[in-house]
């Protein structure tokens, strides 16, 4: 057995991308930048040995928390300040209905978590699919996943996520933490954000599969002009009338352009020919 690897009596687990934060000073400001309120839905996703979880709990009435690990579920279980506060769902976030517990509590949810760095961007697609029941957002992921969210246009982070999640949140940085601050400590960077959907999109959009469709294709060929990526979809004549250079790359294009494309095609549904 690897002791580097042992936490608390806990061996961390590979397969389910496990790094327990052990930095007081990051989990107290993490903590701050939450600021539960007694009365509030709060959810946390993946709260493994409860660094986050206890200091967040003592503000709480009581806490919903989605554990894959059955171990680290039953630890917290039989946890003497944690789990008498603790509704514990030991299942896989992916999983989850969001809505469903936003309904049951009779008010939007306020997540958080330390997700593991082997899901974090389908748990985030996942999640985008609640916000109509999510109040706000607040995780720890690889400092390289922040950056693809709150990338602008004209950015090599900028890509398919940075599009999806602005078009759903405003995205804000909350802080950077080493790899230090982890046990074990991981090979990359980390960071924080705060997610927190739009009341009223600024740019709405009629038919969100269609632009997940533009975006998958768009950035799925970014090296390539958009008359080439986008040009089975978009005539050059339509692409000028929106606006749009036909000569610009995926990665050129604003997420109000992305969404004016997906309008244009959600009323317009028969391919066009070059």
């Amino acid at each position: 057995m690897n002791n580097r690897r042992v936490h608390q009596g806990h061996l961390a687990r590979k397969r389910f991308g496990q790094n327990f934060l052990n930095d007081p000073y990051i989990i107290d400001h993490i903590v701050s930048a939450i600021h539960p309120l007694p009365e509030q839905a709060v959810v946390e996703i993946g709260p493994g040995l409860g660094a986050l979880t206890e200091p967040v709990a003592e503000r709480l009435d009581t806490l919903t928390v989605i554990e894959l690990d059955r171990d680290l579920a039953a630890r917290l279980q039989t946890h003497p300040f944690l789990g008498p506060k603790l509704t514990i769902f030991q299942q896989d976030a992916m999983t989850f209905d969001f809505a469903e517990l936003a309904a049951q509590k009779g008010q939007p949810l306020r997540v958080f978590g330390n997700l593991p760095y082997n899901i974090s961007t389908p748990l985030m697609f996942h999640l985008f699919s609640y916000t109509h029941a999510i109040k706000d957002m607040h995780f720890m992921l690889q400092k390289e996943v922040v950056n693809r969210l709150v990338a602008g246009p004209g950015s090599k982070a900028y890509g398919r996520l940075s599009v999806m999640a602005q078009y759903y949140c405003q995205v804000i940085p909350v802080l950077e933490v080493p790899p230090e601050s982890f046990t074990p400590a991981p090979k990359v960077d980390s960071a924080v954000v705060r997610l927190v959907p739009h009341a009223t999109h600024p740019y709405p959009v009629s038919d969100i599969r269609v632009l997940s469709r533009i975006t998958t294709e768009a950035f799925g060929k970014r090296r390539k002009t958009l008359r080439n990526s986008l040009g089975h979809l978009f005539t050059l004549d339509v692409l000028n009338a929106l606006g749009i250079d036909p000569t610009w790359r995926a990665e050129n294009i604003a997420v109000a352009q992305y969404c004016q494309l997906a309008n244009w095609l959600a009323t317009h549904p028969e391919p066009q020919e070059m």
